[in-house]
């Protein structure tokens, strides 16, 4: 079985045969932008505790984490929409992944709206939640929300990416991919995070957090 890192090498070849130089130029550039804002310095560490929240599944039922965390550990991983290839890869190599989790529930968020939520969750056959964080909310108090950079949406929309038909506002803001393992008291055990969308968690080291 080809691993994370091995699908990414692979979509990154693919795109970059397919798209324009000027589209990978610009996305270079959105990346080194987020990059300098450090993005990842800004959100809760290791030995924080995760802050309290309540959002809806696919099914419109609130999930709640400190009831999550009656259960035990639990993965949060954040991720941008089902527009994202690479988000797809990461949710699905988690899923494959679901029997070595040690028993933690994992749940995944991201600022889309529900429809597209259970779309990628029917998709993939995922066997976990999928929540959706309105308005980037849950991501803001983290800090790792932002906005999209003017230059890029355009090429956004061309490639059928409308942020405000995914995530219901104009806000065109998305969340930095991360992913945070927490123990049964909230305390994080484990971070993720990294504004370079192309770059993606090792499953393995969320599983020696666990």
């Amino acid at each position: 079985m080809t691993t994370l890192v091995q699908q990414i090498e692979a979509l990154n070849e693919n795109l970059a045969s397919q798209l324009p130089p000027e589209i990978l130029e610009a996305f270079g550039q959105s990346i080194a932008d987020l990059k300098s804002q450090g993005l990842e310095n800004q959100a809760p560490k290791v030995g924080q505790v995760f802050p309290n929240f309540k959002l809806p599944n696919t099914f419109n039922q609130p999930v709640e984490l400190k009831e999550l965390l009656k259960k035990g550990n639990v993965i949060l991983a954040f991720f941008r929409g089902n527009w994202c290839p690479y988000c797809n890869l990461e949710l699905k190599a988690l899923q494959d992944r679901l029997h070595d989790l040690k028993g933690a529930t994992l749940v995944a968020i991201s600022p889309q709206m529900a429809t597209y939520n259970e779309e990628l969750k029917n998709n993939h056959a995922l066997g976990f939640d999928v929540l959706t964080d309105p308005d980037n909310s849950l991501a803001k108090q983290l800090g790792i929300s932002f906005p999209l950079q003017d230059f890029v949406l355009p090429i956004y929309q061309n490639l059928g990416i409308t942020l405000s038909s995914f995530n219901e506002n104009e806000n065109n803001e998305l969340p930095v991919p991360a992913v945070f393992v927490l123990d049964q008291t909230g305390t994080i055990t484990y971070t993720f995070i990294d504004s370079n969308y192309m770059n993606r968690v090792d499953i393995d080291e969320i599983i020696k957090s666990l």
